[in-house]
């Protein structure tokens, strides 16, 4: 493996591929050809973990790979993150890609929440595979695709797999309006302070909204 890819290779403080639950669960998965094995990974985080975007958004620890493991659900971030991690733990390069993109289909209440449809620093994972990057989006599993009536993300192992721009009718569906860049490891701060800067007077009904579903 060329010294080049080492850095997206590395258990880091949010993609701790070495942590007995990841290797666990990775090495489940395995398949024979690093193409099969992201597909199977893939498929795991985008089914088994529930979409949720009203997490905590400034709580450190729950964007570890290994806490979303155990709590099963998370939003665009978080999930990429799951899947890195399980990735690097069978010796896939992966690095953390995100940008700005408008939901042309999110929820009036995420749209109340959030007063607008532009969703900053959403999440995505990008393998390295047969000599070359390729890009993915575990976020919305087929639960969240149905509702919003849209087709969920396929990974095949040689293609991207984001987001599709429409609906099967036509419709818009999801706009990418901002790339912000690729990461060996999640930047925290960086994404915190943008999100303050987009939805500064939203943060805190957001924050309510989380602990209201957690029951507190």
């Amino acid at each position: 493996m060329s010294n080049d890819l080492d850095i997206y290779l590395a258990a880091t403080e949010f993609l701790d591929c070495g942590e007995p639950s990841i290797q666990h669960l990775a090495e489940s998965l395995k398949q024979s050809t690093p193409q099969a094995t992201a597909v199977t990974l893939f498929d795991w985080v985008r089914d088994n973990v529930r979409y949720d975007p009203y997490v905590a958004i400034a709580d450190r620890p729950s964007y570890r790979a290994s806490a979303v493991l155990e709590s099963r659900r998370g939003h665009c971030v978080q999930k990429a993150l799951l899947l890195a991690a399980l990735a690097r733990a069978l010796g896939i390069p992966t690095r953390l890609g995100f940008a700005d993109v408008r939901n042309h289909k999110a929820s009036p209440k995420m749209l109340a929440l959030m007063g607008t449809n532009l969703f900053v620093f959403h999440g995505y994972v990008e393998f390295f595979l047969d000599g070359r990057w390729v890009k993915a989006t575990p976020a919305f599993d087929p639960e969240v695709s149905r509702r919003a009536g849209v087709l969920p993300v396929e990974l095949d192992g040689s293609n991207d797999a984001m987001f599709h721009p429409v609906d099967p009718q036509g419709h818009p569906f999801i706009e990418y309006v901002r790339d912000r860049g690729t990461y060996a490891d999640l930047p925290f701060e960086e994404m915190l302070a943008t999100l303050a800067e987009v939805y500064s007077d939203r943060i805190e009904a957001w924050q309510a909204e989380h602990l209201t579903r957690q029951g507190h």
